[in-house]
Order: structure tokens, then sequence, then C-alpha cells
């Protein structure tokens, strides 16, 4: 089993931070990031995207539009003009080194946005020292498969959309699956499609995979997933999400 799994379980995830509360607004940021650990959460999902001349920011959207005080595609901004941005009018968009220099136990879960970021992160992932507690998962297989050539097997991954069709495939199916993977990361449902289902959980434990549930908001729906076997949960109401597993007797 890889290091990255060592952390508690099942596995809470804090989506782009504790950004709740008074911290409203400011996903992706230090401070959400920071509040996140303070508040006891050690699994921090994030999103990778490079600037024009390589430099790896935590930052989901590909525009500045939505969440900060400037605009723009990322990728064709150095990293000179983002450091202007604020995030919520507030914040600085982080460097990702600098959140795991700031945060040396924490586990990461990283999507890896664009193929700009690819060799950056890849860069970044070998100079931190930080391998062993990072999971690199991304929406385009191609992206994933040149990540994991590039940094070899020191760092978990999450299956991509392809394979992970091939999983439910096989979980109707009830054929055998097999993956290098250690987890998938799936929504509830896809296209009204129901992905998680108590085969599918099942059908992933053979495989020797986890399932890691994105994002989950009601308390009811956490409960749920729980019951039926689900490792991890990825929520935007990472309060809501610790109260559940503190009911469960699954928080630490």
């Amino acid at each position: 089993m890889t290091a990255y799994l060592d952390g508690a379980h099942p596995r809470a995830f804090v989506h782009r931070g504790w950004h709740v509360g008074d911290l409203a607004g400011l996903e992706n940021t230090a401070a959400a990031f920071r509040r996140a650990y303070a508040e006891g959460y050690r699994y921090l999902e994030t999103d990778a995207r490079a600037t024009a001349d390589g430099v790896v920011i935590a930052f989901h959207d590909p525009r500045l539009d939505r969440v900060t005080d400037r605009t723009g595609v990322v990728a064709e901004q150095s990293w000179s003009d983002l450091q202007h941005a604020r995030v919520g009018g507030v914040e600085e968009i982080p460097l990702l080194t600098e959140l795991l220099e700031e945060l040396p136990d924490a586990h990461f879960n990283i999507d890896v946005k664009a193929a700009n970021a690819v060799g950056p992160l890849a860069e970044v992932i070998r100079r931190s020292g930080a391998a062993d507690r990072i999971c690199v998962v991304s929406f385009s297989e191609r992206r994933l498969a040149a990540l994991r050539a590039a940094i070899g097997p020191e760092v978990a991954w999450a299956m991509g959309p392809f394979e992970t069709f091939r999983l439910f495939r096989a979980s109707k199916l009830r054929r055998r699956f097999g993956s290098n993977a250690v987890a998938v990361q799936v929504p509830v449902t896809f296209q009204r499609v129901r992905i998680v289902t108590p085969g599918f959980i099942a059908a992933a434990h053979d495989a020797g995979l986890e399932v890691h549930v994105w994002t989950i908001n009601d308390p009811a729906e956490m409960r749920e997933l729980l019951a039926i076997g689900a490792d991890g949960i990825m929520t935007d109401r990472p309060d809501l999400l610790r109260a559940v597993l503190m009911e469960r007797d699954a928080w630490s």
C-alpha cells in the first residue's frame, strides 16, 4: 500500500480547502488550506495549473474571472502578473510548492488541469520531496499518463475516466479488473447513471482500489455512501463531513 493511504480511514477530503463561513469564496487559497489543516483535515484536494512561464499554482479554473479580481486566461499570464490577482479580492493565488512546504504532513490530492502543467508539476514534486504524500488525478488520460511517466512509481494516482469506465463495466458484468492505481475517484452519478453502488465498490475493492466520492455536501448522502463502503468523501462542507464522521466515531 502506498504511503499516501497511511492516513485515517475513511478518508475525509476537503475540496479546495476550507472555504465556508468566514472564508467563503476563498477556495484554493493558503488561508483555506491552513484552516482545513487547523480544523483537523489531513487530506487536501486541490488543482494544478501552470503560468505562461511554468510556475505551478493551486487554481481550478482556466480563467481568473470567477474567483479573482482580475480577468484573463491563467496559462497566458506570467507569475509576475498573477501575483497581483486576489482571490475574493483579498487572498493571493498560492504556489503549489509553498503549500507543500507549509503543510509538511498533509496529503495532497492534485487534479492536473492542463497539459502545460504536467512538466512543471513533475518538477515541483521531485524537488519538494513530497512524492509519498501526493496522489495525482486528471480528467485527461493523456495528461495522467505523461505525469506518471515523468514522476515514476513514487507518486500515487487515481484512475482516469477511460479506466474508470472499464471498472464500471466490469462491475456490471461481474468481471475481474486490474489496475496499478490506488483509487478511483468518482461522482455518485454521471449523465443520470448511478456510478457508486455496492457492486461498483465491491469491484473496486477486489481490484485493490479505494473508492473516493466527490463532491458530497449533504450529510444524509455522506452517511449513505459510508454505509455502502465508500473509502473517502470529498466535500465543500468540511464542517458537515466532520460531524458525520464524529457520529460514527471515525474522525481522528
